[in-house]
């Protein structure tokens, strides 16, 4: 085979190789990763990627059964290092749950410590409220992780484990500041 035939079929085949390469084309802003929501709406596809464990799908398009365990992502508020904040869980007990166990208590951690637990012995729609200290702030986003001591095990009532239902977490500024009367 020639010499010029050998570098016109390499030339051909280089060519052909780099106008079938799939290079992915990266765009970079300086916007950065999108920061975490204060507010989580369980139906919000905005928000739901700060839900990391124990969400089932969304239902009724306003609500998500949770599992035994779960935790969400939330962004801290502004100065909540120095004054602190509010957690607040938007949720309903549904009668199935209070039936078959009779009571459940609601136990919340951020950095492994333990906020005020909630024991539940009735039905229906409730905000759970708790103060968090500054302490607990030491970054943002910050994970909350929340913990029933009883739920329906999965088989029991459905294929799933089932906790409770809910439709929004959030993490607000502490209304007063520590020391303030």
């Amino acid at each position: 085979m020639p010499l010029k035939f050998r570098w016109a079929l390499a030339a051909a085949l280089l060519f052909a190789t780099a106008c079938h390469r799939k290079d992915k084309v990266r765009v970079e802003t300086d916007e950065g990763p999108p920061h975490p929501s204060m507010f989580v709406s369980v139906s919000d596809p905005k928000t739901a990627p700060q839900l990391l464990d124990g969400f089932y799908g969304l239902e009724g398009n306003s609500w998500r059964w949770t599992a035994g365990h779960f935790s969400v992502l939330l962004g801290a508020p502004p100065v909540a290092a120095r004054n602190g904040g509010v957690l607040k869980l938007d949720m309903t007990i549904p009668k199935p749950l209070i039936d078959l166990v009779k009571t459940t208590t609601l136990t919340v951690r951020i950095h492994g410590e333990k906020l005020p637990p909630e024991s539940i012995t009735q039905p229906g729609s409730f905000t759970f409220v708790r103060d968090v200290p500054p302490g607990l702030f030491d970054g943002d986003p910050v994970k909350v992780e929340f913990s029933l001591d009883r739920y329906i095990p999965a088989g029991k009532v459905d294929t799933r484990e089932l906790g409770l239902i809910v439709s929004s977490i959030s993490m607000e500024p502490s209304k007063t500041a520590p020391g303030a009367p």
